[in-house]
């Protein structure tokens, strides 16, 4: 991919702006910037975005067209990613006569540096999980990480919607597995998405309603994926049917998690990666 960054004609940004001014485009682009250089298959785009072949192929054709997306053969599929070169060009378009009239540096997501690059022995890789409402299910997956993960990890949680508590009955398991409550609490994923905010490696959906909404652009270019786990806060009937949905989906957390820190990192490449963490979200 072109780490060039020039700043697009008129003709060129009224061309991409038209092409991003549709939400199911958007989306896709979107999911495309969140997948970084290693792309995702037509297949594995159709799958996240829950859309038809022949309207995901409509929709890559007018991203391709203005510009924002590329494609590369890979054996028996086409990768499709981001052309993140042609993206800083229509910033750089649209910033380029404000901070009254000298030029504005990007934003600073643009310009960081993917923390993939760094050896895994030298550093921890950071995963959020996100939910809607961050009170439950996200929460239950960030304190399992954090004690399972051994250093190598460091686990955080956030929600599009966030409820500002966190259930009681997700404390209650925490506790019950001896894992440490830390400082968990129920937060805006915004607060990832800013300056300074630690740069993630992976971000993992774990309720269908986030997976469905338009993320933050998240500075690094994480791997991602969906983990939907059913939603133990919506279960009812009595008390211990309630207490049984909520230690159900804990347990297919901590089965997907033990998955995850079983991946060979320091062997896989990272859209061997991709695949993988996208096929530990079917496991139950």
């Amino acid at each position: 991919m072109s780490t060039t960054q020039p700043v697009l004609s008129e003709d060129q940004a009224v061309a991409a702006l038209a092409a991003l001014a549709q939400a199911q485009r958007l989306r896709a682009f979107r999911l495309l910037i969140q997948a970084g250089a290693a792309g995702m298959s037509a297949g594995a785009l159709g799958d996240a975005l829950g859309m038809p072949a022949s309207t995901l192929s409509f929709h890559l054709k007018a991203l391709a067209q203005a510009g924002l997306v590329q494609t590369v053969p890979s054996g028996r599929f086409v990768i499709y990613s981001a052309h993140t070169a042609h993206m800083a060009g229509l910033m750089r378009y649209l910033s380029d006569a404000c901070c009254g009239g000298a030029p504005c540096e990007l934003p600073v997501w643009l310009n960081t540096t993917p923390t993939w690059s760094t050896p895994m022995s030298t550093r921890a890789y950071n995963v959020l999980f996100i939910c809607t409402a961050n009170s439950a299910r996200s929460i239950m997956a960030e304190a399992i990480l954090t004690a399972q993960a051994g250093g190598r990890f460091v686990a955080h949680s956030a929600g599009s919607h966030p409820a500002g508590a966190v259930h009681p009955s997700a404390l209650d398991l925490i506790e019950r597995h001896h894992f440490a409550r830390g400082d968990l609490r129920s937060k805006d994923w915004a607060e990832f998405a800013q300056a300074g905010a630690p740069v993630m490696d992976f971000v993992f959906t774990v309720c269908d309603k986030a997976a469905g909404e338009v993320c933050p652009v998240w500075p690094g270019q994480p791997i991602s994926a969906h983990w939907g786990v059913a939603d133990p806060a919506a279960a009812t009937g009595s008390n211990e049917q309630r207490q049984r949905a909520f230690l159900d989906a804990f347990l297919v957390l901590q089965r997907r998690i033990s998955l995850f820190l079983s991946l060979p990192l320091d062997k896989l490449d990272r859209l061997s990666l991709q695949a993988e963490v996208l096929r530990i979200g079917q496991a139950q």
